[in-house]
């Protein structure tokens, strides 16, 4: 483990001994860089981004706690991208690198703090070996009452170009969309012409990526459900920290829980995602 700067954001780099490597801001507890082994980059971040810790990253893996999207009433995705998290350990673990940064509510700015007036530590993790990344994110209620949350890591992956990935794994899975009913996906393999929103409800299983004769296999416990989304070429256009034709270079595979859960006082909820070229 080594410290390191973002932009101008302070970091973290994890190193296994076989060279796979990942970078995490500490603002945000960002994971902004996944380089497997071979050296490869596996995640986009946009050159339009801003690095100073004056609003979310685009791109990376932001956190999204504990509101997803404008799904009620406080801050747009939440405030867990936008905070300032701490280092908690590093190490290695059976050739991996590793480490654990960790958010309390005693961390949030005074106004963020006042707008969401319940206890909580949040603890991501994430480990790299080979052409493997594993994420796990974890909430305790430490508090005395208990609220709702929904959770969701904003994978921003890398593609040679958009009308060329594939997603599989999601057919025969309900999704919801901009249209008024909720629909059952039919094809096998999940294509991509331009812009591209859903929510998929409930996998049954792992799913792929598959893009410049590469396939990324994810797999996801604890959270229910995932979003696709890449925001074609309109929305990007309208977006400020993108740049006009970035949208073709990335795809947005997100393990989600959407439906806020009802976290008890003392209790926790843990959600995992293990990613691999296979």
């Amino acid at each position: 483990m080594s410290e390191s700067i973002f932009g101008e954001l302070p970091a973290v780099t994890i190193c296994a001994a076989d060279g796979a490597q990942a970078t995490v801001t500490l603002y945000g507890g960002h994971l902004v860089s996944w380089r497997t082994s071979d050296g490869q980059e596996r995640l986009f971040c946009s050159r339009a981004s801003s690095l100073d810790g004056s609003r979310a990253i685009r791109g990376g893996v932001p956190v999204i706690f504990p509101q997803f999207g404008a799904r009620g009433t406080g801050m747009r995705h939440g405030f867990a991208r936008v905070a300032t998290w701490q280092l908690a350990s590093s190490g290695d673990a059976d050739g991996a690198a590793y480490a654990e940064f960790v958010l309390h509510h005693t961390d949030l700015p005074e106004a963020i703090a006042a707008a969401w007036p319940c206890a909580f530590t949040l603890r991501l993790r994430v480990a790299v070996k080979a052409q493997a990344l594993e994420l796990n994110l974890s909430v305790h209620n430490t508090g005395e009452q208990a609220f709702p949350f929904s959770a969701a890591l904003h994978s921003y992956f890398a593609i040679d170009q958009l009308n060329e990935a594939r997603v599989g794994g999601l057919q025969r899975v309900r999704y919801s969309d901009e249209t008024p009913q909720d629909a059952l996906q039919t094809e096998e393999l999940l294509q991509f012409a331009d812009k591209l929103d859903r929510i998929y409800y409930q996998l049954p299983g792992a799913l792929s990526l598959l893009s410049g004769g590469h396939t990324l296999r994810l797999e996801q416990q604890g959270f229910t459900d995932a979003v696709v989304w890449n925001p074609g070429a309109q929305d990007a256009a309208a977006l400020p920290d993108l740049a006009d034709d970035e949208y073709q270079h990335f795809l947005c595979i997100e393990p989600a829980l959407i439906q806020p859960d009802l976290l008890a006082a003392g209790a926790g909820w843990t959600g995992r995602q293990r990613l691999e070229f296979v």
